[in-house]
Order: C-alpha cells, then sequence, then structure tokens
C-alpha cells in the first residue's frame, strides 16, 4: 500500500527535481486555469507565499493577476508556530512586513489579526491530492487545523504542480478535502463543502 509517507517522499523529489524551464512552465500552466476561476463575490482571500527552493507553486503570478482584475479582495497571510503546529493570520495590506522563516517562508512580521473565519477562499499548499479532495502535505497537520477552524462555506483551491494519484488511503479522521484543486493542465471540482 502506498502511504502519505511515500506519496510525499516521491512528490517532494519529483518536484525538485524540476529543471527551470519546466517549473515555469507548469506555473504559468497553473496561472492560465486560474484565470479561469471566478473570484467575483470573494472579500478575502488567505493564501500561502511559496517557497521557491522547495518549488512549490508560485503563488506570486496568482497574487499579480487577482490585484489586477480584482482590486477590491483584500488578503490575509498567516504565520507558523511550528512548536505548537498553530497558524496565526494576518491582513496583508502595504504595511506589511514580510520576513523569512527558517524554513523558507515569507510571512507578516506585523499587521492586524484575523479570524480564520474572515476568509471566504483559501489557497492551499499540497505535494499531491487524489480525486476525492485529500491532499499530502508536508505532514505537520497545520493547514488541515486551519480549514477545520474556517467557515463551513470557505471555499478550498489548492494548488498543485502536478495531476492526482489514485488514492490516498491512509487519511486521517481530521484530514480536510478540498473542493478544487487547480494544476497546469485542469481545474478538478472535487467536494462541494466541507
Amino acid at each position: 500500500m502506498t502511504t502519505k509517507k511515500d506519496i510525499r517522499k516521491q512528490f517532494l523529489e519529483q518536484r525538485l527535481n524540476l529543471d527551470e524551464n519546466t517549473a515555469t512552465a507548469l506555473n504559468a500552466g497553473l496561472l492560465s486555469n486560474i484565470r479561469q476561476l471566478n473570484f467575483s463575490g470573494i472579500r478575502y482571500i488567505h493564501v500561502f507565499l511559496p517557497i521557491l527552493e522547495k518549488k512549490e507553486a508560485d503563488t506570486w503570478p496568482i497574487i499579480d493577476y487577482i490585484r489586477a482584475e480584482y482590486p477590491a479582495i483584500q488578503w490575509i497571510l498567516s504565520r507558523s508556530d511550528m512548536q505548537n503546529g498553530q497558524m496565526t493570520h494576518y491582513l496583508w495590506t502595504a504595511n506589511t512586513h514580510l520576513v523569512k522563516n527558517k524554513y523558507g517562508i515569507s510571512e507578516p512580521e506585523n499587521g492586524e489579526q484575523v479570524s480564520p473565519e474572515l476568509a471566504d477562499l483559501v489557497f492551499v499548499p499540497m505535494l499531491a491530492f487524489d480525486q476525492n479532495g485529500q491532499r499530502v502535505g508536508y505532514g505537520k497537520g497545520m493547514y488541515d487545523a486551519f480549514l477545520k477552524a474556517c467557515r463551513p462555506d470557505v471555499i478550498t483551491v489548492g494548488l498543485s504542480l502536478f495531476g492526482p494519484v489514485p488514492a490516498i488511503p491512509d487519511t486521517d479522521p481530521w484530514d480536510i478535502p478540498l473542493q478544487t484543486v487547480v494544476t497546469p493542465d485542469q481545474i478538478y471540482h472535487l467536494q462541494k463543502n466541507k
């Protein structure tokens, strides 16, 4: 049986081995499919900033596109406490100062702290996903805890550079399936609500 640990290792390796041209093309495809989504009616988007050294899905072009097309949308960033596995969330404004933590994640150093319930839409990072909306991340469970604290009607959009695996068999009761996953090749609509 292929486990989350196996999938995590396989896809992290696959992503790290992408050459720059391939990674650029995959991110361009991701942005192209993001442009097909309708963000009208969304007031607050929670977004992750990519660890580019780990070749995560590059959210910067996505942010630039949405800011240009939907200027009224406000943004939320999180800061992660790896010791207790908690995320705190802050409005991302012109005055927000970003600093890289020891894991290479750009996080807000200051700003107005907000509740997870403020988010209308969450862009979710991942290493892999399946057709049921289950995802494999880095294994800390922080995003599942965060998504559980969001409103029941929050829209979850995973961003993956690769298509789905057949199944993630060893899911946990606290795993929150995603509603939508955008890849460079396709948009997968997986779940109606959490």
